[in-house]
């Protein structure tokens, strides 16, 4: 699933899209630009398509980003804790990161119901956007996508 947000520079697979940063962060591991282009076209697609739920699911999908950064890439794996990443599975509590970017955009955050409402997904990419460390034009066009504006 690529986002309309994300769709002129992600739906080419040429950017990494929000999906697959998802499962990326599920797996624990952190996938630079760089090494997302160096991995073909095929290899960029399982990991947008491939399934990344179970723990099972979870393992597969991280052996196979190591399996493509070991034959695509000059650059070793980076590894995240997985701990970390766990805000978007809460939907009764809105990080402080969406409420500092919204203000930061000028428009209202999400109330708590629309926080609530939105998919896990959603929550990740508002989350991910808001948490951005360059100038992030996606995070309100990301809002109004969701419904939040």
């Amino acid at each position: 699933m690529i986002f309309d947000f994300e769709s002129d520079f992600a739906g080419s697979l040429r950017c990494i899209p929000m999906i697959a940063r998802q499962k990326l962060d599920i797996a624990g591991i952190k996938l630079s630009l760089r090494q997302w282009s160096q991995l073909s076209r095929e290899g960029r697609g399982r990991l947008a398509d491939l399934r990344c739920g179970t723990a099972e699911e979870r393992e597969a999908y991280r052996a196979l980003v190591l399996c493509l950064i070991a034959a695509r890439s000059d650059e070793p794996p980076r590894y995240l804790a997985t701990a970390d990443f766990a805000d978007w599975r809460e939907a009764g509590r809105m990080p402080d990161a969406v409420r500092a970017q919204a203000d930061a955009d000028g428009v209202p955050p999400p109330t708590p119901a629309q926080w609530a409402a939105l998919t896990p997904l959603q929550r990740f990419a508002l989350i991910k956007l808001a948490r951005s460390q360059h100038e992030n034009e996606n995070f309100v066009p990301a809002m109004r996508e969701f419904g939040v504006l």
